[in-house]
């Protein structure tokens, strides 16, 4: 059993596959080929957002957008505890200090009260300047858009989306990554939009962010690769990985949604059992984890083990809160509650979810489930 089944999905569309890399080696279009300049296109139609750049992942997405609004030294940047390290790794890389904001207990997005509280502590108790909210939509489901944006435009902060495991989801009729005044996604392969390698991309309306974003990603040029009028970066997506991404795109709704029926059937099998994800109304998730709860670390534990035995993957996200990452111990804010964050991080466990699963397979992992709890 896989945990992320991109050997099958490699299988099932092989022909196609194969064909995109070999147009690539082919015509010898390795960098900021065409196809590049396609993608680009069609994640920006997919998404409903003017402007994609594309870039080479999506921790580069993140710290080239801060770049573009230049965030640094002094300015305080919001973040959830629940989280991928590079959410919080970006802001102490440009310098500025990552203040870490508990989350909420359902959703396990960012908590807009908790966000509030944050945003008044660093006013009131630092000499931090507050400049950017990064809301993460994690394993799949945006964060509370409406409530994060009445919370920035209130003390006028910068709303920064990392989709990278959101790419996907939607909120009514709008997709993820058109919720932020600039917005990320990632295509680490594991994904739900995922290429052979790494990749990225960044998303805006504003025309002028856009052309700093684009600068940035390559060495900060101005009218040719030789005219460097900035510090930038080197962050481009190769020829081949976007060749894969169109492809790929092509079914991506398809498989998007087959991972909301697994979802389902998951949810009917589990909740009399664990405490499973909760969508809230409006929401539509990409589904990038199915992740549930037990009481307490010491179930969680068995339950792996026992998974581990009778061959069924599982993962954690994440066993450890952000505030309490060694690489962030100087930007310890220990007035801040992070309860929520705390017990989730003991209790959590991801199961397999990809689209080719079937029903045996759930009812195989729900039963093993029942078995041991």
């Amino acid at each position: 059993m896989e945990f992320r089944d991109l050997k099958q999905q490699y299988q099932l569309h092989k022909e196609e596959l194969d064909a995109a890399i070999q147009s690539v080696i082919h015509n010898a279009d390795f960098i900021n080929g065409s196809k590049v300049k396609k993608l680009e296109q069609e994640l920006s139609e997919y998404v409903g957002m003017k402007h994609c750049i594309a870039c080479a992942n999506g921790t580069d997405a993140l710290q080239i957008a801060l770049m573009t609004w230049s965030i640094g030294r002094g300015d305080a940047v919001f973040v959830p505890d629940f989280t991928f390290f590079s959410s919080g790794e970006v802001v102490s890389l440009v310098g500025a200090t990552p203040v870490f904001v508990d989350i909420d207990q359902n959703t396990y997005n960012i908590s807009p009260q908790s966000l509030e509280s944050a945003i008044e502590y660093v006013i009131q108790k630092t000499d931090l300047c507050p400049r950017v909210i990064i809301a993460v939509d994690l394993f799949g489901q945006p964060a509370d858009y409406e409530q994060i944006n009445q919370i920035a435009r209130k003390y006028d902060l910068f709303i920064l989306e990392d989709a990278a495991q959101g790419f996907g989801g939607r909120i009514g009729e709008k997709n993820a990554c058109s919720f932020g005044d600039i917005a990320t996604t990632s295509f680490f392969p594991a994904k739900p939009l995922g290429c052979y390698g790494d990749g990225g991309a960044i998303f805006t309306n504003n025309d002028e962010w856009a052309e700093l974003l684009q600068s940035y990603c390559v060495h900060g040029k101005g009218q040719d690769k030789y005219d460097n009028i900035r510090i930038g970066m080197n962050s481009r997506l190769d020829t081949i990985q976007a060749a894969i991404l169109l492809e790929k795109l092509k079914f991506f709704d398809e498989e998007i949604a087959k991972c909301n029926w697994v979802a389902k059937e998951y949810t009917k099998q589990l909740q009399s059992i664990v405490k499973v994800p909760v969508i809230k109304e409006g929401m539509y998730s990409s589904w990038a984890q199915y992740t549930i709860c037990f009481r307490d670390k010491k179930e969680r534990e068995r339950t792996i083990n026992r998974f581990k035995e009778n061959n069924i993957p599982t993962a954690v996200y994440y066993r450890k809160p952000m505030h309490m990452q060694e690489a962030f111990s100087k930007d310890k804010f220990i007035e801040l509650d992070y309860n929520n964050t705390q017990k989730i991080c003991e209790c959590c466990l991801s199961l397999p979810i990809h689209s080719y699963m079937d029903i045996d397979d759930i009812e195989y992992i729900s039963d093993k489930m029942r078995d041991i709890l």
